[in-house]
């Protein structure tokens, strides 16, 4: 995915409304035909405007919850595609033609590492223990973070208020996390594009977990804190897991981890939300004769079983990533992966997409009776992905 920055120049119009859910409502205009360099940078005590770090960046202070944001771009002579990510690079909308003057809705999730007070006598912490590389990124601060991604689209108004809206929430590790820097990229921070402006998508996973540390470090009561009935989470864990040099948080895939999986399920749905099992995407490892070699097989098993057993929907990612990577063969397939190829785990913006397009079919292909209706919030313009036969990577989308 080829990104482009662009901005608008900031006019002094603001307007913060109380609403019902408790959370103000903003809305701002902006000057048709300036640039991001003609607004005020954002600072606390103003609670708006434009990140001085890069200047394309429109962040509003707002509380933690979810939000429905209504873009409205100018009208152009020329048509214009729009990217629109949110947060930490979140990707919201993708190729939106922008020539009339245009309205698009986004949903976002803004989550704060706080917890509730506990009640006296209760053990257990206030706060997710977050890593040193998460203190202060977009994934966990009070604001909610807009970039407007497109060669020469203007923006005219930004209106942003709460909703109450179902959610699904990500858990997981480094595949499934939003990745701070690009070209790298998740599938779990592409899968927003891929459903509607009717469900918000909250993504909760980070690099290095494990579902023991997951819960050590306060990340599941974070998730659960705001789980409600009718929601939904997908839960992808495996490549930490099997690590045997991490003796804290290793899970034996015959064994632990397999009651770790049964202990996720079981808090997901004692809240009344539906839980959903993604087996992780495979490692790049290519034999002789051109296949990938498994690395997660029994891990990917296990999460079979527990599924089979435990009556839980199943996406099984692992081996639609390895059709898609033996697909694209051992010479094109690093350029699906992070840092030029080399890595052989993370993905880059084309990889992210396409493993998320595989999430969706997943989905489609599960059980209909144990997804509770996940499906018909699939964005209408999804499309359909065959991953033994995707579009090479020099194509803007796989």
């Amino acid at each position: 995915m080829n990104i482009f920055r662009a901005g608008a120049a900031f006019a002094a119009c603001v307007c913060a409304c109380p609403t019902a859910f408790g959370a103000p409502s903003f809305d701002f205009d902006f000057t048709p035909g300036g640039n991001a360099a003609g607004g005020p940078a954002y600072t606390r005590v103003r609670g708006f405007g434009f990140e001085p770090a890069n200047g394309h960046q429109f962040s509003v202070r707002v509380p933690e919850g979810n939000y429905a944001v209504t873009l409205r771009f100018a009208e152009s002579r020329e048509p214009r595609i729009v990217n629109v990510l949110a947060e930490q690079r979140r990707l919201m909308l993708e190729n939106v033609p922008v020539g009339m003057a245009t309205e698009r809705t986004i949903l976002v999730n803004v989550r704060v590492p706080e917890l509730a007070a506990l009640p006296e006598n209760a053990t257990g912490g206030t706060r997710v223990a977050l890593k040193a590389r998460e203190v202060g990124s977009l994934s966990w601060d009070d604001k909610l973070s807009i970039e407007i991604d497109s060669s020469d689209a203007k923006l005219r108004s930004l209106h942003i208020a709460p909703v109450d809206l179902p959610t699904l929430y990500l858990a997981g590790d480094s595949t499934v996390t939003d990745q701070a820097e690009s070209p790298s990229a998740s599938w779990g921070q592409m899968l927003p594009r891929f459903f509607g402006a009717d469900i918000v998508v909250a993504n909760h996973a980070e690099s290095g977990e494990t579902l023991k540390s997951f819960v050590t470090e306060l990340r599941l009561d974070k998730l659960l804190s705001t789980l409600k009935r009718g929601d939904w989470v997908m839960v992808q864990f495996g490549h930490n897991d099997q690590k045997t040099q991490w003796p804290q948080t290793y899970a034996e895939a015959a064994t632990t981890y397999r009651s770790w999986l049964r202990t996720y399920v079981a808090e997901v749905r004692r809240r009344g939300a539906t839980p959903l099992l993604v087996t992780s995407p495979e490692r790049r490892n290519f034999d002789e004769h051109g296949r990938i070699v498994p690395t997660l097989a029994d891990y990917a098993e296990a999460m079979r079983a527990v599924a089979r057993e435990e009556s839980v929907a199943l996406i099984d990612l692992n081996p639609q990533s390895v059709r898609f990577y033996e697909a694209l063969g051992p010479e094109v397939s690093p350029r699906a992966f992070a840092d030029e190829g080399r890595d052989k785990t993370h993905h880059n913006e084309y990889g992210a997409h396409a493993l998320a397009r595989m999430v969706i079919e997943g989905l489609r292909a599960a059980d209909p009776k144990l997804t509770a209706g996940l499906e018909s919030h699939v964005a209408a313009d999804a499309g359909h992905f065959d991953a033994s036969h995707p579009t090479p990577p020099d194509t803007k989308t796989p």
